[in-house]
């Protein structure tokens, strides 16, 4: 991802209703886990991940590829490490849980990280991870924000099966606005992540967070979410 999307997602992502509900849902799902411990959150950005990892009792470190996103990490106060997904600067079977949200899809050797993953992770331990979904949504705004891909069920379950992981939970989620996402990245000329008008985000909000309570996870979606562990 660009700096300046990096630098326009820290600035936006504490309000954003986009980001909002995926920190509702990542603290959902931690409160599913055990006894906090040893997170990375990797692709982290500026952070604001990391942050509700930290708030949730886990030790997190907060792995960026960019410059610019560890530097806004940094900035808050979150400890940081730049490498690259696909060679972890961590010990094998040291990590307790690993975040992976909105990074696999910027990755041409994703087998590569997932097999990363795997390594890191302690037997039993966690990996949450968020793509996004169906290459029939690709447009201007995947190119802008760097995606090499969007993953279809099967194919995100055969990258992480392979690795040797098992998957827990597969669902879809931003369901009830895809055909909005759809229409609009038609249209779109670039990254669609905008700064939007109190009402219009609060009215999204809404919507999106009904999907908490919907039987509408099998559905198709713009974004596909999976919680898988390392077999013990």
């Amino acid at each position: 991802m660009e700096a300046t999307e990096i630098r326009k997602l820290a600035a936006l992502e504490d309000r954003h209703w986009w980001y909002y509900e995926r920190r509702v849902l990542l603290a959902r799902s931690l409160r599913k886990l055990g006894t906090p411990g040893a997170a990375l959150d990797i692709g982290a950005a500026g952070g604001g991940n990391t942050r509700v990892l930290r708030a949730h009792g886990w030790r997190p470190v907060a792995l960026e590829y960019g410059a610019e996103g560890a530097s806004v990490a940094r900035e808050r106060g979150l400890s940081v490490i730049r490498a690259d997904a696909r060679h972890l600067p961590v010990p094998a079977e040291r990590l307790d849980l690993v975040t992976a949200f909105d990074v696999l899809e910027h990755i041409d050797e994703d087998h590569e990280a997932a097999a990363e993953i795997r390594r890191v992770l302690r037997p039993g331990g966690t990996v949450l991870i968020a793509v996004p979904a169906d290459m029939k949504l690709w447009s201007a705004h995947d190119e802008a924000v760097g995606h090499v891909r969007r993953y279809d069920r099967s194919g995100l379950l055969d990258l992480v099966e392979k690795a040797g992981l098992v998957v827990d939970e597969l669902w879809s989620w931003n369901v009830l606005l895809r055909p909005v996402a759809a229409w609009r990245r038609r249209r779109s000329t670039g990254s669609d992540l905008d700064d939007l008008a109190t009402p219009v985000n609060l009215g999204l909000r809404a919507v999106i967070a009904a999907e908490r309570y919907l039987p509408v996870k099998s559905l198709p979606g713009v974004s596909l979410m999976m919680r898988a562990h390392r077999p013990a």
